[in-house]
């Protein structure tokens, strides 16, 4: 066969694949997602704080079945789903409720290049939600339950010497009739509650390694010595192991530091160097090696940045938020991540860091991320932009009696043993999977008592695990005399009184939620949900500056960061300052933009 005749067959098939791809459902879509190309899904390196050159993206389209959970694998598939968007999703190209008495299943084929060899060869994948069990060729590689923090399968030893291999991975997710994490879905959305994610919803990887390799990486900046901190975790033990550690800037190499494995690397940074902050997000280029009598077994690039995040008793009595030693008062939007067309996932990596320009845009200094966990390319965009985070722990399990405008004095949630340790297996490995990123500032372990049990314990858990970072037990409540915060939560306006606690910094986690129908951007037209309504832009903007200078005036002794409701609106919810599929910005940015950055002065040193 001529070899052009045959480029013409294999191109004219892959155009005939794109093109049998569509998009499910009528629901409206971001412009992102209406431009999808199924053939170029996420391409960007999934994991940049610890890096390397070689990999394989496998998003794309899969084969998928949706069949009875306690079934076998399947013999027929029931068409193609695009990978990484949820089935529910739009973009999908399924658009169906998987619900928990099935199992989503996923099939396709790979091949491993032929410069990967004599290297072992890692499955990773992003996220999947919930409970996942992974094939490649008939042999069970791994399993993994969580639904927001990635996982990676060594499959070396089930992979074939030659041709395609074939992966399948099994997904079951009782969403919300199961314990487990699952932030704001539901099987049947109301209000503030959305429609359920099932599968995976994050990019899928090959990646080759050395046997003995970098499986990953603690950093620690530490501003008060001048030091970095790095921890290598390796893949197994090394006899004669030593790790490097070159600290760059700009491509110059102006620091490093050395340990034998099981050390960690302490690296003396140079007096002059330059610390992070919303106004100089300024980081660091590492890279890392791991060595065994001298030879380099596996090198990885990574950042970081010199920061610190505390808090301290200032004037008149208030406690006040630090950023590198000095007051900062935290200034952000409630921000959910969720997409009309995509639902955990953004139609494109252009799509996610949209939301962060308009957020820095519009003159805040923070983002808090609720009930749910993002890709780690966003936290790395947060971190190259100046983006404080606060971090929520995605929420599952019952809701005990919420009293949130009071220290509680009812009966805490007692979870079952098996749905705490659950529970605790999960944010640790957020927690993990986050922590060497520079621009998470805060834990949140629970939101509004959703699930909220044994307060006091978990707060200290998780001070125990990061004492880097600042811990909100309960953002909204239910309130005990622990942690790092107090954190109250009021609708629309800021609160007149309020619980307030004396020895602990104290923000407004949440407020506003003003709300603005636009049509023709209407997730359920006939099912819309605000705290207040507003028929234009102008009211929209006068209304959020008349309870931002509300604020201003609660800063001066009682607030020390405050989050507004919401980013965008969500699914019924209108209470954004844009639209749910991002085409239309609600408010007067200049007006909001100028208040913004006036509270955040007025409040920092």
């Amino acid at each position: 066969m001529n070899k052009y005749f045959l480029a013409a067959v294999l191109f004219a098939g892959a155009i005939n694949l794109a093109s049998a791809y569509k998009p499910a459902g009528n629901n409206i879509m971001t412009t992102w997602g209406e431009n999808i190309d199924p053939a170029n899904i996420w391409q960007e390196y999934p994991r940049p704080i610890m890096e390397r050159e070689d990999w394989q993206n496998l998003n794309g389209l899969w084969d998928y079945a949706i069949v009875s959970k306690d079934s076998p694998r399947p013999k027929e598939w029931q068409g193609e789903i695009l990978v990484p968007f949820c089935a529910e999703s739009a973009l999908s190209g399924v658009g169906k409720e998987v619900g928990e008495e099935n199992a989503l299943w996923y099939k396709r084929s790979f091949s491993v290049p032929s410069s990967w060899k004599g290297r072992d060869v890692m499955l990773n994948f992003g996220a999947v939600d919930w409970q996942t069990d992974v094939w490649v060729n008939g042999a069970k590689v791994g399993s993994h339950t969580g639904g927001y923090t990635p996982f990676s399968l060594n499959i070396t030893q089930a992979l074939k010497s030659k041709g395609d291999n074939e992966v399948v991975v099994r997904v079951w997710d009782p969403t919300d009739k199961g314990h487990q994490p699952r932030g704001k879905q539901i099987s049947k959305p109301e209000l503030i509650w959305y429609t359920p994610v099932t599968g995976i919803w994050q990019t899928v990887w090959l990646e080759p390694v050395a046997r003995k390799h970098v499986a990953g990486l603690r950093i620690l900046p530490d501003i008060d010595r001048n030091t970095l901190k790095v921890d290598v975790n390796p893949s197994e033990k090394i006899s004669n192991g030593m790790v490097e550690v070159v600290v760059k800037d700009n491509g110059r190499q102006i620091a490093s530091g050395r340990a034998v494995t099981g050390e960690s690397v302490i690296v003396d940074m140079p007096s002059d160097i330059e610390l992070w902050s919303p106004e100089n997000p300024k980081l660091y280029d590492l890279e890392i090696k791991l060595m065994s009598d001298g030879k380099t077994l596996d090198k990885v690039d990574s950042y970081a940045a010199m920061r610190k995040f505390s808090m301290k008793m200032g004037d008149k009595g208030v406690v006040r938020l630090q950023l590198n030693n000095k007051d900062l008062f935290h200034y952000g939007l409630l921000d959910q991540g969720w997409w009309p067309d995509g639902l955990y996932t953004a139609p494109s990596y252009k799509a996610m860091v949209f939301d962060v320009d308009k957020t820095k845009d519009w003159g805040y200094n923070m983002i808090r991320k609720h009930i749910k966990v993002e890709p780690a390319l966003w936290y790395t965009y947060c971190d190259r932009n100046g983006i404080i985070v606060w971090q929520d722990m995605p929420s599952g399990d019952k809701d005990p009696e919420w009293q949130g405008r009071n220290y509680f004095d009812g009966e805490e949630l007692e979870r079952t043993p098996e749905s705490e340790a659950n529970y605790r297996k999960e944010w640790r490995e957020i927690m993990d999977c986050l922590y060497s990123y520079p621009c998470i500032a805060m834990w949140v372990p629970f939101n509004e008592a959703w699930g909220q049990f044994k307060t006091k314990e978990i707060a200290d858990w998780t001070k125990n695990h990061d004492p880097s970072r600042l811990v909100n037990p309960a953002s909204g409540g239910n309130f005990y005399p622990c942690g790092d915060i107090l954190d109250v939560h009021c609708y629309p306006s800021p609160p007149v009184t309020h619980v307030y606690d004396a020895k602990r910094a104290n923000v407004l986690g949440e407020y506003g939620g003003i709300g603005m129908v636009v049509n023709g951007h209407i997730w359920a037209p006939d099912r819309e949900f605000s705290y207040i309504n507003c028929k234009t832009p102008a009211e929209l903007t006068d209304r959020y500056i008349g309870y931002a200078n509300y604020l201003d005036h609660l800063a001066k002794e009682w607030f020390v960061g405050a989050v507004y409701t919401q980013t965008t609106d969500v699914e019924i919810e209108v209470n954004g300052l844009m639209t749910y599929d991002r085409k239309v910005i609600k408010i007067d940015e200049d007006r909001i933009r100028e208040v913004n950055k006036r509270i955040i002065k007025n409040h920092s040193k």
